[in-house]
């Protein structure tokens, strides 16, 4: 296959997962409405924006330095974005001890981790070597965001209800996947098609469980119907998958 006809390929995925990227990184737009709405963060948690936010600051470093990374820092710009964006609503209205957690998170890993990365990748690697540490670094964080969905996974099988499991959004998050490994495979940037992978089965799971209970029962809904006086103590689970599903939210490229 002719060299140009290959980056062609890749500049049209890369442009394509660009898209459906932006829809992802929107995807928790209605949850900050309701938070705006009703001036609480209510049972809601900072990381996965804390998180999402940091793997993007590293995605656009990454992207920086690789030659034609201009599809990544495109992206992972407004990733960044929008992350503080949710960050700054989430202080608005975050009780206090929770708005400390969330400063603390910022500063953990949005300053200090990132900031460490950089220093050290500037300091002691140079020119393709610090392409390569940088790029390994984004894959183990990529990774490590793409498994975050198996607790959702684990909770349906659990409960046979997929109430927290939106099969739109993993719809998305299957879609997205497969763009940004074309686009990392046709350009030979494993740093990017390597997460993916398991980006792309993760969500096919997501969509086999969601096709196999959507005609099951909530046991979790059972619960809270047949036991009112303990609706109290059946928070704490759904609170969880409420919890974990917004880490699927996060994962863009």
């Amino acid at each position: 296959m002719p060299t140009m006809t290959v980056h062609t390929l890749a500049v049209i995925f890369g442009i394509l997962g660009n898209i459906v990227s932006v829809g992802v990184f929107l995807s928790p737009v209605p949850t900050f409405y309701r938070i705006y709405k009703r001036k609480s963060s209510e049972g809601y948690t900072s990381l996965p924006y804390a998180v999402a936010l940091f793997s993007a600051m590293m995605l656009l470093y990454y992207g920086s330095l690789k030659p034609g990374g201009l599809l990544i820092i495109t992206i992972n710009s407004f990733g960044c974005c929008i992350e503080v964006i949710y960050l700054v609503v989430f202080l608005v209205y975050a009780p206090k001890a929770t708005k400390n957690f969330t400063l603390k998170l910022i500063i953990l890993f949005n300053l200090g981790v990132c900031s460490l990365v950089m220093l050290l990748t500037t300091l002691l690697a140079k020119g393709p070597k610090r392409i390569t540490v940088v790029g390994w670094i984004n894959a183990v964080i990529s990774l490590c965001v793409f498994a975050a969905p198996l607790t959702v996974m684990g909770q349906v099988i659990r409960t046979r209800s997929v109430e927290f499991m939106p099969v739109s959004l993993s719809l998305a998050l299957t879609v997205n996947a497969t763009m940004w490994f074309f686009y990392g495979f046709f350009l030979k940037d494993y740093f990017i098609a390597g997460p993916n992978i398991l980006g792309f089965f993760l969500g096919i799971i997501q969509i086999t469980l969601y096709i196999t209970y959507k005609y099951c029962c909530s046991k979790v809904e059972k619960d809270f119907t047949h036991d009112k006086s303990s609706k109290d103590s059946k928070l704490e689970p759904v609170d969880d998958v409420i919890r974990d599903n917004q880490q699927i939210e996060m994962q863009a490229v």
